[in-house]
């Protein structure tokens, strides 16, 4: 018996892979949707000529596989956890002595123990380590296509190891294209993960609304949703967009020690990465009370309220990206400036393809694409006036089906601020 195999007896991991064992996997055939997400990056492999690819994004070594570890560490501290995928071999080279996490996944064939190629780890070494690393993947390739020469698909290596890999003979392209457009089409089974996802962080949303008060300061009331989403096996929350009074416009000031006064716009986006690893993201805004919200702050939000609606109206199965913008809410002038970088986005495990760009930005930001069933979008809208007080940050997200669209955030907005 091998060491992975003693952990795998030991924590039960040769029945079930354990990590999404949870209350909200009910209904839910999780084996089916990592098969069904690893035959999606395998056809655009396939699509593109791409023979390998070497994953070190934890989120798409989730995504193809299943597995996770130490998500928020391993995104930064790269390769220290690294899947290799070809047409027919997945191997997981998971982190130091965390072997034993890969075992029981149907989308796993062999885990070994990475090597970490990083300054941080060899030191003054690193470059040697960079070509020992390079030798033994373009080695073990050469083993698996039965070739010397391949294309090879990477991301997020440090430069030096992407450069060694390059000069041992093997043709790198980049991974992101094939990995994206396989993440922007979910299928039935993993669109339960997603409504779980959703109705986990609606209940963390609720515990945030009821808390506020003025007197808590920003970071006090952000960490119930956080608090919230981790109680209900969310994985963590992305960033920290939740903010108070002046602080609401412009948009992206994080969560700090800001305190909540009375009758302020509070506005949140919940970039959740919830249950089973995907994404639940979306925004609203509340007011602080004890008095009625003001007529401004009603006016911001109805505006945004009107964005989101009509641009959610106009989406539907096989529309262009640039049709879709040109159909798309004019924007006062008076919130130009201060608009939300995009009018919509996928959404998946995390932010993804496709962005699609508000009308003014297309011809300098915007690519084209087709809205396609299956796929989950976030529209979003931020309205607050260039120099002016408060802003309001709303958003929905939505699945796009074969006939139209279907409602997926379920959270109400706030019948105080749309009258």
């Amino acid at each position: 018996m091998t060491v992975l195999d003693w952990h795998a007896e030991r924590s039960g991991l040769h029945d079930i892979a354990l990590l999404d064992r949870a209350p909200e996997n009910e209904g839910i055939d999780l084996a089916a949707v990592r098969l069904y997400r690893q035959g999606r990056v395998r056809s655009e492999m396939s699509a593109r000529g791409i023979d390998a690819l070497i994953l070190s994004d934890a989120i798409n070594i989730r995504y193809a596989t299943g597995t996770r570890n130490m998500q928020v560490f391993t995104a930064r501290n790269a390769p220290s956890r690294y899947l290799l995928l070809t047409a027919d071999r997945s191997i997981l080279f998971e982190f130091t002595g965390a072997e034993h996490l890969g075992a029981g996944y149907e989308t796993v064939d062999e885990v070994r123990p990475a090597k970490t190629a990083s300054f941080v780890a060899a030191g003054p070494d690193n470059a040697a380590r960079e070509r020992a690393w390079a030798r033994e993947m373009a080695d073990l390739l050469a083993e698996l296509l039965g070739r010397g020469t391949a294309t090879v698909g990477l991301e997020r290596l440090n430069a030096g190891t992407a450069i060694a890999l390059a000069e041992s003979g093997l043709r790198i392209v980049d991974a992101q294209e094939p990995v994206e457009m396989a993440r922007a089409i979910k299928s039935d089974e993993e669109m339960k993960c997603v409504r779980a996802s959703l109705r986990a962080t609606e209940h963390g949303v609720a515990e945030l609304r009821a808390a506020i008060r003025p007197g808590l300061t920003e970071a006090e009331l952000w960490s119930v949703l956080h608090g919230a989403i981790i109680a209900r096996n969310g994985d963590y929350i992305e960033t920290r967009l939740l903010n108070a009074g002046p602080r609401t416009n412009p948009w992206f000031q994080e969560a700090g020690p800001n305190v909540i006064g009375p009758n302020q716009i509070i506005a949140l986006d919940t970039d959740v990465v919830g249950c089973h690893g995907y994404y639940a993201d979306f925004s609203r805004s509340f007011h602080s009370g004890p008095d009625t919200p003001s007529d401004t702050q009603r006016r911001l939000y109805r505006t945004a309220h009107e964005q989101v609606s009509h641009n959610m109206s106009i989406l539907r199965p096989g529309m262009s990206f640039r049709d879709y913008a040109d159909a798309a809410w004019d924007i006062p002038e008076e919130y130009y400036t201060n608009r939300y970088y995009l009018s919509a986005h996928g959404c998946g495990m995390s932010g993804e393809y496709p962005y699609l760009y508000h009308h003014g930005d297309f011809p300098d930001a915007g690519y084209d694409g087709e809205i396609l069933p299956g796929m989950t979008l976030c529209v979003e809208s931020f309205i607050g006036a260039e120099g002016g007080g408060e802003g309001v940050k709303l958003e929905q997200q939505l699945l796009i089906t074969e006939t139209g669209t279907e409602l997926l955030s379920q959270f109400p907005f706030e019948t105080a601020l749309l009258q």
